[in-house]
């Protein structure tokens, strides 16, 4: 993982959603710079590109690390099924240490579990029990007609919410382009702008 962080890309991570002005200035300051305008877009996308493949990189650990604990988890239960059983080999059920208190050896365990499986369904309903609940997709549909609306107009209400997103930066990437170009460029930009 790159160690680096460009300015622009150290804002991006430090922006928290209610206190962007000084975020903003910055872009402002990008914007208003002598650099030619392919400069600033490239300073400012390539930026989003860094920290997206920071994301991407701590995604990757992440699923890794995932993966390697449940698997030392598997390890350890099988190491202690292991161990207990050599233990018991040898007629040992508690061994005393000094840097530990003891290790022993639990008993043996059995839990039942109950598992239904239905040989009629119907019957069983019949019998009462059952669930009803309301199908909404068909009420909604019902709702589209006059017919429909004036039947089940009493029973619901209709409310409308509206979710706004406010408007995002897309950087789009170009093809076969070389990250040591890109780093290149980002290391030059920041050097002038600072």
């Amino acid at each position: 993982m790159k160690m680096t962080n460009y300015r622009l890309q150290t804002q991006m991570e430090q922006i928290k959603p209610k206190s962007t002005e000084w975020y903003k200035n910055y872009i402002r300051e990008i914007l208003e710079s002598d650099k030619p305008y392919h400069v600033k877009a490239d300073y400012i996308g390539l930026s989003f590109q860094e920290l997206q493949n920071k994301l991407d990189y701590l995604s990757n650990d992440i699923k890794e690390l995932q993966h390697l604990k449940k698997q030392l988890e598997s390890a350890k239960t099988v190491a202690l099924e292991a161990t207990a059983e050599v233990l018991t080999e040898y007629g040992i059920d508690r061994i005393d240490g000094t840097a530990i208190s003891s290790l022993t050896i639990t008993p043996k365990k059995s839990k039942t579990k109950d598992i239904l499986r239905i040989l009629d369904e119907d019957a069983l309903i019949a019998l009462g029990y059952a669930k009803v609940s309301v199908d909404e997709k068909a009420v909604a549909e019902a709702m589209k007609s006059l017919e429909g609306m004036d039947e089940i107009d009493k029973y619901v209400e209709i409310s409308s919410t509206t979710e706004i997103t406010p408007p995002r930066i897309k950087v789009n990437a170009k093809r076969n382009s070389s990250n040591n170009q890109a780093s290149e460029l980002l290391k030059y930009t920041v050097e002038d702008a600072a």
